[in-house]
């Protein structure tokens, strides 16, 4: 009885220094990460505004999906699922401009790698969805970016759409 016990107490423990360590890593990028604007797309306005949530394009996952399926010379055909890494081009608005799918080449000084995904034939930054207070639709119907903070391995957090 004494063993099982212990056994949850110290699974107890790995739980919340694993939640703990979790919230800390996305506190310090929010804080420390550097500011990157990504345009939106116009998404289907059937789908752009449902409940308390906004669905979220990005000019940048459609200029990835183009160039990967240029390199696979067939653009009908689905996205493997991978991860990986782009370049962009930050200009002095914090915007990013697609540059290239990194492939180790060194960083010019206005050039970041972000991280991204691509499941379900969608390329992922962070997050594909923005989260809302309830009534707030409208401050956000017309919004042109979505603003995430950046860390120097390129992870991405969503801070706002504007």
């Amino acid at each position: 009885m004494k063993l099982h016990k212990a056994m949850a107490v110290t699974s107890l423990l790995l739980i919340l220094l694993t939640v703990n360590a979790l919230v800390y890593q996305q506190e310090k990028l929010l804080s420390d990460g550097e500011k990157i604007l990504l345009k939106l797309r116009v998404v289907d306005p059937r789908s752009l505004m449902q409940g308390d949530y906004m669905a979220l394009d990005y000019e940048l996952a459609a200029q990835i999906r183009m160039h990967l399926a240029e390199q696979r010379h067939d653009v009908d055909r689905p996205l493997r699922p991978q991860d990986a890494f782009v370049v962009v081009k930050v200009d002095k608005d914090n915007v990013a401009e697609f540059v290239r799918i990194d492939n180790d080449q060194p960083l010019a000084g206005n050039e970041r790698r972000l991280f991204f995904r691509v499941r379900n034939n969608s390329i992922k930054f962070g997050t594909n969805a923005f989260f809302f207070e309830e009534g707030t639709a409208s401050n956000y119907q017309d919004a042109q970016f979505a603003e995430f903070r950046v860390n120097q391995e390129g992870d991405l957090l969503l801070v706002n759409v504007q």
